[in-house]
């Protein structure tokens, strides 16, 4: 039998999206960093993500100090789970409103659901889910101790990334949620979330090993468990996230 000749093409296509996905700013050619704005390759494969322009889609004069709308996240998620702000309203199976304590000290904010969060209807029940759950064993948490939510609220066609107009109309739900359980930290899950979160265009890499102020909510920045399935070599940086996140934690709750 023979060998099926290797596609160098689709390999380089591939090895550009995941890192794209990444947030990376350059893409990782043989040990040499290729900018990407300089790599032809790039602008031609339109199968590759497009970063999500999300700077001053929020309102700034948000704050999470405020007395939230709701007295609890039943009360939350009663009003708004036959939500049709947006377009994936028509396209979801579930809405993935979030799950956990209602009084987290700390909440895991990830970028949208999946194929499986979209059809259980809880956040993170996939393969990055269950690595989110060795993740939060290795520095002694659980789902039953922590939140975890999304940017948004429904899954995007093709698990594509949020388009800004959805981000924006699904934004309030999130603020809503964190105002109601009043955590001490946020994490951000990856490139989309930390981006719409904090407001910017910073690649992941510069926003990580880092503290970041969301209205008062000290937010760290970490890449998603999905990114640790694709590339192993991100989990020592993860590793080095979760101690930062854990010691903060302990301060705050004197632990």
């Amino acid at each position: 039998m023979k060998d099926h000749p290797v596609n160098i093409h689709d390999m380089v296509r591939r090895a550009i999206r995941a890192q794209v996905e990444l947030g990376l700013g350059e893409v990782i050619v043989t040990g040499t960093p290729v900018k990407l704005e300089e790599n032809d390759l790039v602008a031609q494969m339109s199968s590759v993500r497009k970063v999500s322009q999300t700077a001053d889609m929020f309102d700034p004069a948000v704050t999470v100090s405020t007395t939230p709308q709701y007295a609890s996240l039943e009360d939350h998620f009663n009003a708004m789970c036959d939500c049709q702000r947006c377009s994936l309203g028509q396209t979801r199976n579930k809405l993935v409103y979030g799950a956990g304590n209602p009084k987290a000290d700390v909440i895991f904010v990830g970028e949208g659901p999946g194929a499986d969060e979209d059809r259980i209807g809880e956040p993170f029940v996939g393969r990055a889910g269950q690595l989110l759950d060795r993740i939060l064993a290795a520095i002694q948490l659980s789902r039953e101790q922590v939140y975890i939510g999304n940017i948004i609220k429904c899954r995007p066609p093709n698990n594509r990334d949020p388009l800004p107009e959805e981000m924006e109309s699904c934004f309030p739900y999130l603020l809503e949620q964190i105002k109601i359980i009043k955590p001490k930290l946020i994490c951000c899950l990856g490139r989309v979330a930390a981006q719409a979160l904090l407001n910017t265009k910073t690649p992941l890499g510069k926003l990580r090993k880092q503290w970041h102020d969301f209205h008062g909510v000290q937010t760290l920045v970490t890449y998603h468990p999905a990114a640790l399935l694709r590339f192993a070599s991100y989990k020592r940086d993860t590793w080095e996230d979760m101690q930062m996140l854990k010691a903060r934690l302990d301060e705050l709750t004197g632990a």
